[in-house]
C-alpha cells in the first residue's frame, strides 16, 4: 500500500509553519491534544479521514494522533487541498492522500486508498468517504464502529440513507452541533466565501447588487458579511420561514427568475441542484459573476453555462470567462467549487477551532462510549457547552452561572403571577 501520494513533498516545510499559524489560532483544540497525549484516549485506533486538507485539518490530524489514533487522510473536494499542509503531514508519518486539481478518478483512488486502512472511525465532509463504502466497498463495513460528519450536504445525504434503512453505523452529525453551525456556518462561510470571491475578482463589493441563494445558516452568515462590504443583498429561498426571516433581517427578497435580471453577484449556499440555471443566466447581466459555497458543484449548473456558451477563457486564476450566444458574458469562479476553499483558505483557524474540537470529542465519544446503532446522531449536549465554555475562557470572558434558587424554579411550576 502506498504510504502517501501529495503533490510535492519539497513544500512540506511551507506547510509546517502554516500548521503552527493556525494552531495558534486553535487553543481549544490544544488544551483537547494536551489532554489527549496524556490519557491517550484513542490508543491503537484506525481512523479514516475524508476532508478539506487544510493547515486547521492538520492541527485535528495532530490531535487525534496524539491520542494514540492511526489516521489516513484523503481531501473531500478536488480544489480545496493546501499541498504544503498535505506535504507536511505526509512527512509527519500521515498517511495521506491529497492534492489540488484531483481529476474525479483521482478523487475517488484517494477516497479508496483510506478505505484500504480499514479505518474503525471515519471523519467526513460531504458524506462521499461513507457513501463509497456504503456502495463500492461494503467489505470495509464489519471494520466500522461509527463516524462523524462535518457539513450540512454531508448531513443531509446520511439522513436520507438512515431514513431509507440502508446507513450501517451510526454517524454523529457534528454540523448540527450549536458550537459548529452557529459559528462556522454563519461566521466562518460569510467571511470565507467573502475572502473566496475577492481573492478570484477582486471587484467592488460596496454598490453592487449581491444575490445569497438560500438563507440557511450559511446564506445568513454571507448576506451579513456582504452588507457589511456596502453591497446591496438580495435573497433567494424556498423556505417561506427563511425568506421571511430574510425580510425582517432587512434584506430584499425575490424568486431567482427576478433576482437574475437585477444581480451582480450571485453566490449559491443551498446544499441543492441547479439552483441557478440556464434560463437564469440567459437573464443575467453582461459581466455577472457566479460562485458556490454549497459543498458540491452543482449548485450552479455548469451543464446549462456551458450549453448556451460559445466561448470561453480563463481570465484569471480561478476566473473563467463565458460568452453567451446572447454576446453576454458571464464570469464562474473556480469551476463552481467551494468558492472559500477553492480560492481562497477556507475557513479562519478560530472559528474551525470549534468545529474540529467537536470533532476530536465525537471521535473519543465513539471510542470509548456507549455503542450506538446506525443512524444520525446530535453530538452529546455536555461536548457541545464544554467547547462553548473552554472558547470563552480562551477569550478571557467570563459569564454567569445559575443559582440554587434559579435552578429550583426553572424546575418547578407552582410559583405563578404573584
Amino acid at each position: 500500500m502506498v504510504e502517501f501520494k501529495v503533490k510535492d513533498l519539497g513544500l512540506a516545510d511551507r506547510g509546517e509553519l502554516l500548521i503552527e499559524w493556525a494552531s495558534r489560532h486553535m487553543p481549544v483544540l490544544n488544551q483537547i491534544r494536551e489532554r489527549f497525549s496524556v490519557e491517550r484516549p484513542l490508543e491503537g485506533l484506525r481512523i479514516g479521514a475524508c476532508l478539506h486538507v487544510t493547515k486547521e485539518t492538520a492541527v485535528l490530524v495532530k490531535t487525534l494522533v496524539a491520542g494514540g489514533a492511526e489516521v489516513a487522510l484523503c481531501g473531500s473536494n478536488p480544489l480545496s487541498t493546501q499541498d504544503e499542509v498535505a506535504a507536511a503531514l505526509a512527512r509527519m508519518g500521515v498517511k495521506v492522500y491529497a492534492w489540488r486539481g484531483e481529476t474525479t478518478e483521482e478523487y475517488y483512488w484517494c477516497i479508496n486508498r483510506v478505505i484500504d486502512y480499514r479505518p474503525a472511525i471515519t471523519l467526513d465532509d460531504g458524506a462521499d468517504l461513507v457513501g463509497t463504502i456504503h456502495s463500492s466497498r461494503r467489505e470495509a463495513l464489519k471494520n466500522v464502529l461509527g463516524g462523524t460528519e462535518e457539513t450540512t450536504t454531508g448531513v443531509i445525504r446520511l439522513k436520507a440513507m438512515a431514513q431509507r434503512g440502508i446507513l450501517e453505523y451510526p454517524i454523529i452529525a457534528v454540523n448540527d452541533a450549536y458550537t459548529k453551525y452557529l459559528f462556522d456556518n454563519r461566521y466562518g462561510t460569510g467571511q470565507s466565501t467573502v475572502d473566496g470571491i475577492l481573492r478570484a475578482t477582486n471587484v467592488l463589493l460596496a454598490g453592487k447588487k449581491f444575490v445569497v441563494c438560500g438563507y440557511g445558516w450559511c446564506g445568513r452568515g454571507l448576506a451579513m458579511r456582504a452588507r457589511g462590504m456596502g453591497a446591496n443583498v438580495i435573497v433567494t429561498e424556498v423556505n417561506p420561514l427563511r425568506a421571511l426571516e430574510a425580510v425582517m433581517d432587512g434584506f430584499q427578497v425575490m424568486p431567482m427568475n427576478e433576482a437574475a435580471a437585477v444581480g451582480d453577484i450571485f453566490v449559491t449556499v443551498t446544499g441543492n441542484i441547479n439552483v441557478i440555471r440556464g434560463e437564469h443566466m440567459l437573464k443575467m447581466k453582461d459581466g455577472a459573476i457566479l460562485a458556490n459555497s454549497g459543498h458540491f458543484n452543482v449548485e450552479i449548473s455548469i451543464p446549462d453555462l456551458e450549453s448556451i456558451s460559445v466561448s470561453k477563457r480563463t481570465i484569471r486564476p480561478n476566473l473563467e470567462e463565458y460568452t453567451l450566444k446572447n454576446g453576454r458574458r458571464i464570469y464562474l469562479i473556480a469551476e463552481g467549487r467551494l468558492v472559500n476553499l477553492a480560492s481562497a483558505e477556507g475557513h479562519p483557524s478560530e472559528v474551525m477551532d470549534m468545529s474540529f474540537s467537536n470533532q476530536a470529542l465525537c471521535v473519543e465519544y465513539l471510542a470509548k462510549g456507549p455503542r450506538l446503532k446506525p443512524g444520525v446522531y446530535r453530538v452529546p449536549e455536555d461536548i457541545d457547552m464544554m467547547i462553548a465554555k473552554l472558547k470563552l475562557k480562551s477569550m478571557g470572558i467570563e459569564i454567569d452561572e445559575i443559582t440554587e434558587e434559579q435552578r429550583k424554579y426553572l424546575s418547578s411550576w407552582e410559583t405563578g403571577t404573584t
